[in-house]
């Protein structure tokens, strides 16, 4: 029975100090988690135009009927013309793929590589607040208007056919000073690429381009913790129990 009552004792212990008088930093936790909660911010939409700007200083500007809008609008159209029948290809490597939403950085190049072409403009990918151009992370192209220097944000998504009414969560935006990837006041353009749905086989079918200026957001917001924050500093190791 020692080996129990010494378990007991130590699990006794725990709770004690879990339970003790809180520290200064874990009333302010409670504090902010409780104001957090009081918000009933899972509950709230918010103006993604705003929540852009709170996080970048930077304006999301709408999309409008002024002549470089257009023009621009109409090589993006063009390209997604052109990425649509190339990845549709019996031979694209697309195919070769597992899971479709790895199709997005195929498209991604290929857009980028047919708006490389068209005079005036240059597509790449957005550089970091630190001069860095990563491909993770919101917004995933750049596109620049030589003459007018305006600038137009493109994200690339697959959608399958049918399921543009799903709840399902498909659109993140995660705020982080040093990786935000919003550099500039621009226009934010979403296309939704759409597909029939046939597991590795797919035929891309078109797409519809949203103007992320209107859109309304979600914040979902979690308490988490990695294999490392949980197992790496164990409070208490038991002995494992062969049966």
């Amino acid at each position: 029975m020692k080996p129990l009552i010494s378990l007991i004792a130590v699990l006794g212990g725990i709770t004690t100090l879990l339970a003790g008088e809180p520290t200064a930093q874990t009333a302010a936790d409670i504090a902010l988690v409780r104001a957090l909660l009081g918000e009933n911010l899972s509950e709230r939409t918010f103006a993604f135009a705003a929540v852009a700007e709170a996080c970048s200083g930077k304006r999301v500007l709408p999309l409008t009927e002024d002549p470089v809008h257009r023009r621009v609008m109409a090589a993006i159209e063009a390209a997604l013309k052109l990425a649509v029948a190339e990845l549709s290809q019996p031979q694209s490597p697309v195919r070769e793929l597992r899971r479709i939403n790895e199709a997005s950085k195929f498209f991604e190049d290929v857009i980028q590589k047919h708006l490389n072409t068209v005079p005036g403009l240059k597509c790449d990918t957005p550089p970091t607040r630190t001069g860095e151009h990563q491909r993770s992370g919101y917004p995933d192209l750049r596109i620049v208007d030589a003459e007018s220097k305006q600038v137009f944000y493109l994200d690339p998504k697959l959608v399958e056919d049918g399921s543009e009414a799903s709840t399902f969560r498909t659109f993140y935006f995660e705020p982080k000073n040093e990786t935000l990837k919003i550099t500039d006041d621009a226009v934010h353009l979403l296309v939704g690429i759409t597909h029939d749905g046939k597991d590795r086989r797919w035929t891309f079918t078109g797409w519809r381009l949203i103007d992320l200026s209107t859109l309304r957001v979600r914040l979902k917001a979690e308490f988490q913790a990695s294999n490392a924050d949980l197992y790496e500093k164990s409070v208490l190791s038991l002995p494992r129990i062969d049966r």
